[in-house]
């Protein structure tokens, strides 16, 4: 990524993918109500951790503090006046990111869930979309891949839900889709995949029903990006604030600024859906 020109090159899981497709083989807040007064957890600092991929991070939104896990904590008014506000740093929350570019389901619950060192608050986890690629064109791989992404997912979630401070939420996120439904990556050297949108969407409704069994909150970032991809041009141009706003990805399968300001406000509108509320942190309250 070069953060200088805000330009987004594809992640390193596209060019594993177009490399094995060219061999022919084919991929083989301090939210008050949750903190009262007397408890054991008043006075404390509330904390925001983001797990997972490319999805939560900076690197494809033009740089530092702008990915979606970063503007959930402190919005950029600059870029985006009308959710001035909407932000977990007015409540006084921390902000730890823990979600790598490329990172798996495996990489989740290996290396990301036993690097919280301190209860949080909240926890944003996008996890499930590198798998997906990695099984690409592969219909029984991505059969195989989906359950396994579930299987760990629900570890994933039964360990956060033991160290997550009472009265904390988990959000758990849809993985999107840059062909809109049609299995076709322009600009990627991938091959149509005309089973693969399909399997975007048999992945979401597993993730659906984890978050519905474990309790956790679902933000449908799948839904609020269709019509944002192919639909809109070209998922595949590199600019990570493209002049179309309405394309949302940049890279092939990455989060543009825009993108990741959408699933910022996934997020949000999911905790908000549930009841979570942000209150300001304000002197003397």
């Amino acid at each position: 990524m070069d953060i200088a020109v805000g330009r987004c090159a594809p992640s390193p899981v596209i060019y594993a993918i177009a490399a094995l497709a060219a061999t022919g083989s084919g991929p083989r807040l301090g939210y008050r109500h949750a903190k009262g007064r007397g408890s054991d957890t008043e006075g404390m600092t509330d904390l925001y951790v983001a797990l997972g991929d490319s999805m939560s991070i900076d690197a494809y939104a033009g740089g530092p503090g702008r990915g979606a896990a970063s503007l959930l904590w402190r919005n950029r008014d600059d870029d985006f006046p009308d959710r001035a506000g909407r932000e977990l740093a007015v409540a006084g929350f921390e902000f730890r990111m823990l979600a790598r570019d490329g990172a798996t389901s495996a990489d989740v619950v290996v290396n990301q869930v036993p690097a919280i060192e301190e209860a949080p608050t909240l926890v944003t986890l996008t996890m499930g979309g590198n798998d997906l690629l990695l099984a690409y064109g592969d219909d029984a791989r991505a059969e195989a891949t989906i359950a396994q992404v579930l299987t760990t997912a629900s570890t994933v979630l039964t360990r956060l839900a033991a160290v997550t401070a009472e009265g904390g939420r988990i959000v758990l996120t849809t993985v999107y889709d840059p062909s809109d439904g049609t299995g076709v990556l322009p600009g990627s050297g991938l091959p149509e995949w005309q089973r693969g949108s399909g399997h975007v969407r048999a992945l979401n409704a597993g993730l659906a029903d984890l978050a519905n069994r474990y309790g956790a909150v679902l933000a449908d970032v799948h839904a609020r990006f269709l019509g944002h991809g192919v639909d809109a041009g070209d998922p595949a141009q590199p600019e990570a604030r493209p002049a179309n706003r309405d394309q949302w990805y940049c890279g092939i399968i990455e989060p543009n600024a825009w993108g990741a300001d959408a699933i910022r406000m996934a997020w949000w509108q999911a905790l908000t859906d549930s009841g979570w509320a942000v209150v300001a942190d304000l002197p003397g309250s």
